[in-house]
C-alpha cells in the first residue's frame, strides 16, 4: 500500500533512533506474558541476543521484539485478554507487560492494532513512537501509518496522544493524525468506515 506523504523509506528513517537504540537494551530476566496465537509469513523473534522465527504457538516473554517481514502478520494473545495484531513490517518491542495492569512497548515501525475487551478492568500502559506517546487505559485502537500519515483510530475506549507538547484525548469512533515526527497530534475527528477497515486490514485484521 502507497504511505503517500510518508513513504516506507522516511518512515523507517524517522524511527531510526528507535530501532537502533533496542539493541543497548540490556538483558534482564523474562517472564512469559503470553503467546503467538497466529503467524503469517515472515516474523522474527529477538530474546536477549539471539534471533530466530516466531511461529505460531510460540511462548512470549517480556523485553522480547518483534518482527514481521512484507506481507507478514503476527496475532499476539498476552495475558489479561490483551491482544495485539502487528501488520506487515513492524517491529514492536514488548519492554514491560503485567496482566491486569499494563507496562510499556514501543512501535519502531509499521501499524498495529491493540485490542482489549470493555467491561475488562482498565490498564495503564505507555506506548512509544517515533511520533510520540500514546497513553492506554484498557481499550481497541489502530496505530500506525495510514493515507500518508501517522495515524491513530480508537474503536472503543479512550487513550491519550502526546506529540510536539501537545496533548490529545482520543474516544470512540475518533481519529488523529500526525503528519511527522515532533509534529503536533490534529484536533480529533470522527473517522468513516471505509478509512477503519483500511486500517485495520493494513494490521491483519479482518472487520
Amino acid at each position: 500500500m502507497r504511505q503517500g506523504l510518508i513513504g516506507r523509506r522516511t518512515f523507517i528513517a524517522g524511527c531510526a533512533l528507535v530501532v537502533g537504540g533496542l539493541a543497548a537494551i540490556p538483558t534482564r530476566a523474562s517472564t512469559v506474558i503470553g503467546k503467538a496465537s497466529d503467524v503469517r509469513g515472515k516474523v522474527s523473534l529477538k530474546r536477549a541476543e539471539r534471533q530466530e522465527g516466531l511461529a505460531t504457538g510460540a511462548q512470549i516473554m517480556d523485553n522480547d521484539y518483534v518482527a514481521t517481514g512484507t506481507h507478514s502478520f503476527a496475532d499476539l494473545a498476552l495475558e489479561g485478554d490483551t491482544r495485539i495484531l502487528l501488520g506487515s513490517e513492524t517491529a514492536l518491542l514488548l519492554d514491560s507487560f503485567i496482566a491486569g495492569q499494563g507496562g510499556t512497548m514501543e512501535l519502531g515501525m509499521g501499524q498495529i492494532v491493540f485490542d482489549r475487551p470493555e467491561g475488562l478492568p482498565k490498564i495503564d500502559l505507555a506506548l512509544r513512537t517515533t511520533f510520540g506517546m500514546i497513553g492506554v487505559r484498557g481499550t481497541k485502537f489502530f496505530c500506525g501509518p495510514n493515507r500518508g500519515v501517522f495515524a491513530v483510530f480508537v474503536e472503543h475506549g479512550q487513550v491519550s496522544v502526546d506529540g510536539g507538547g501537545v496533548r490529545r484525548l482520543v474516544g470512540a469512533g475518533e481519529g488523529i493524525e500526525i503528519a511527522r515526527p515532533g509534529d503536533a497530534p490534529t484536533q480529533t475527528v470522527k473517522w468513516k468506515e471505509a478509512r477503519i477497515v483500511e486500517a485495520y486490514a493494513s494490521a491483519g485484521l479482518t472487520r
